[in-house]
């Protein structure tokens, strides 16, 4: 991977740890959730024009990712109900790379060199570490939270492999991520129409500056992540994106008072160790 590349997703990460923090902060989750997915939508909008439709082709990928980000959005509301961030985060974010690692290897032929591998692992492992003693129980993690982050991590797995493969074939990733913003948050619209009624809007219109803070990072992270699984294998953009639970840890330390553990600072030197692994690789 280009060192350019390695660092914009890094940075993509820090973003997307951000605009997952705010989910958590101000409002119950789903509104929160839905007024970030709003921003992201009243951002991408002015761009429309000066990016291409995508092809005919492409827009099944579309339709299948913004059904895929909805319901990854559903469950991951559904999972900070039951868990803190820094429990919730790790297993939903950990678990899609090694989903998506076993779908491009087995069914696209794109494999990893044994460095990138041996990084992915010890990323992922770190990641899984990370939550185990993460609960609001310090003894055991939160059962029911655990089981909507593993379903999370399935939607996150799934619409990764779509969003890749989909601006690939639309050759113009810039497009393809314009274009997808520009309804993500329209679908997001419709479900607190009908789950809360008109009148929830107004619930979101005083905290409307962090939205379009928590939109501006996510809209930023996710963008770099598309452009970077179109010229670097998906797997290791899948992987490397996670290192976003590090940020995430400092944040749920020093904003949420989630205090990390001896077992959370370890588990964050095993992630590095990955990062570095594959840097190398």
């Amino acid at each position: 991977m280009d060192m350019w590349v390695f660092l914009a997703v890094l940075a993509g990460a820090a973003c997307h740890a951000g605009w997952n923090a705010i989910v958590k902060t101000g409002l119950d989750p789903f509104l929160s959730m839905t007024l970030v997915a709003l921003a992201v939508t009243a951002l991408a909008l002015p761009m429309a024009p000066f990016v291409a439709v995508p092809d005919v082709q492409v827009w099944p990928w579309l339709l299948a990712s913004m059904g895929l980000h909805t319901g990854y959005k559903l469950f991951l509301i559904q999972a900070y109900r039951t868990g803190d961030l820094a429990q919730v985060y790790p297993i939903a974010r950990g678990t899609a790379p090694l989903l998506v690692a076993i779908v491009m290897a087995l069914g696209f032929g794109e494999s990893l060199g044994a460095m990138a591998q041996t990084g992915m692992g010890l990323l992922i492992a770190g990641i899984w570490l990370m939550s185990v003693r993460g609960g609001r129980q310090r003894s055991r993690p939160d059962r029911r939270a655990i089981g909507f982050a593993l379903l999370t991590s399935v939607f996150i797995a799934g619409y990764t492999l779509v969003d890749g493969l989909g601006a690939r074939r639309n050759a113009d990733a810039h497009g393809y991520v314009v274009w997808l913003f520009v309804f993500d948050g329209l679908v997001m619209l419709a479900v607190l129409l009908l789950r809360r009624g008109p009148r929830a809007l107004g619930a979101l219109l005083p905290f409307w500056r962090s939205g379009l803070c928590g939109g501006a990072m996510s809209l930023g992270s996710y963008w770099v992540a598309i452009w970077a699984m179109t010229v670097a294998p998906i797997a290791l953009v899948a992987a490397l994106r996670e290192t976003s639970v590090l940020f995430a840890l400092g944040i749920s330390a020093v904003m949420l008072r989630e205090p990390p553990s001896r077992w959370r600072l370890l588990s964050a030197l095993t992630i590095i160790a990955g990062i570095a692994a594959i840097r190398l690789g």
